[in-house]
């Protein structure tokens, strides 16, 4: 028991300082959120758009770029002949409205999630449980998810907790794009929930289909099932991303204004 002990305490303390301190630094091949540079663009010229697998880039009057459906794959990056479009190193992504993950070539700040209002942010801003239903997914989503529950990101330290019944959530946490053989499932475990209740959708599955997306045998996302309050787009995304996202929610994060996006590693 004395050498357990002594081995502890040599240890020292493992649990990241963020939010109170710098956030973890990002692997080298990161790929946060994509940065567009419509000045660059011949005209014409429909490489990306051509090359995105989920449509994510549409080029109308303005070109954007839809978030909930980007799969951060990089094949528009690779096929854009001048460059103009790159990944950066921005994890925070998370919205909470659909629209808010449509962005166009002059908005260069995202409308990140706002927190819950008045009685909910009372009532789960201290303490929130959630059950996490995997819809069809590939499982990556879902490990990610898991991460949150290690020892360096220790989620239980924010009051957020995965619970075993959905009766016993405050909501649920959805990966995957919601197959018809899951829909079913998924409405019966929202209605589970007792009231008032909120949905988090993880990951471009769970948000558009992912790359899945209008195949015949899935809902292109938790928002054709139930009523979803918080939306995070990646495919996979970052553990960081998902806890900056959940911590958005309940109000317990605060931005930094001096951090802008910078061009991911190479």
């Amino acid at each position: 028991m004395i050498k357990i002990v002594l081995a502890r305490l040599q240890q020292g303390h493992r649990t990241m300082k963020y939010p109170a301190g710098a956030p973890p630094e990002m692997p080298d091949r990161f790929r946060g959120r994509p940065m567009l540079d419509a000045t660059k663009c011949p005209d014409g010229c429909h490489a990306c758009a051509d090359a995105c697998p989920t449509n994510a880039i549409t080029l109308t009057n303005k070109a954007c770029i839809d978030l909930g459906k980007c799969l951060f794959c990089t094949d528009c990056e690779s096929a854009c002949p001048v460059k103009a479009i790159t990944h950066s190193d921005d994890y925070r992504l998370s919205a909470r409205k659909r629209q808010d993950l449509i962005v166009d070539q002059d908005q260069q700040v995202l409308t990140l999630a706002a927190s819950l209002d008045g009685k909910l942010k009372k009532m789960f801003g201290r303490s929130l449980k959630l059950r996490q239903v995997s819809a069809g997914g590939c499982n990556a989503c879902e490990a990610d998810t898991n991460v949150l529950n290690t020892l360096a990101w220790d989620l239980g330290r924010f009051g957020i907790q995965f619970v075993a019944s959905p009766r016993h959530a405050d909501g649920l946490l959805i990966t995957g794009p919601v197959t018809k053989n899951m829909q079913l499932a998924v409405r019966k475990t929202y209605d589970a929930v007792p009231a008032p209740k909120i949905v988090i959708a993880v990951g471009a599955c769970a948000i558009s289909g992912g790359p899945y997306i209008d195949h015949e045998q899935v809902n292109n996302g938790a928002d054709a099932v139930v009523p979803v309050d918080l939306y995070i787009p990646g495919c996979v995304p970052h553990p960081l991303t998902i806890l900056d996202g959940l911590l958005r929610l309940v109000g317990r994060l605060q931005d930094d204004p001096s951090r802008t996006p910078k061009p991911a590693a190479k």
